[in-house]
């Protein structure tokens, strides 16, 4: 049974730093482009990050550049997101999604997947 497990959500100071993993099973991550989304209370899901099948293409949301990186191991089924700088905006339920192939895209409704999302609350 193909299931996305999101860890690595807490809480941390505006400044501050967290590391959200992304575990895979069921499916052969290899075969899948993999996006992070966050959703804010009271706002729409949003893109954050993606990453291709490869590892060698990423994108990322205007709010996450420079401060977020996507990574990826194959090996290991686990993509990761590493936010540093974390500001208070930043406070949402973040979701891995997985989408078979390999284009990147920000469109939710073209990923297949989706865990069950890690909290991110960022507050001093």
């Amino acid at each position: 049974q193909l299931q996305l497990v999101e860890s690595g959500g807490g809480l941390v100071q505006p400044g501050g730093s967290l590391r959200l993993s992304c575990s895979l099973s069921g499916i052969t991550l290899e075969r899948y482009s993999i996006g992070w989304f966050r959703q804010a209370p009271g706002k729409e899901r949003e893109f954050v990050a993606g990453i291709s099948i490869s590892g060698l293409r990423r994108n990322y949301a205007d709010s996450a550049k420079d401060r977020f990186t996507i990574s990826r191991d194959n090996a290991k089924n686990t993509v990761y997101l590493q936010m540093n700088s974390l500001k208070l905006e930043d406070t949402a339920v973040y979701y891995c999604a997985a989408r078979r192939g390999t284009g990147l895209t920000p469109m939710e409704g073209e990923y297949e997947y989706w865990g069950q999302g890690t909290q991110v609350t960022v507050s001093s």
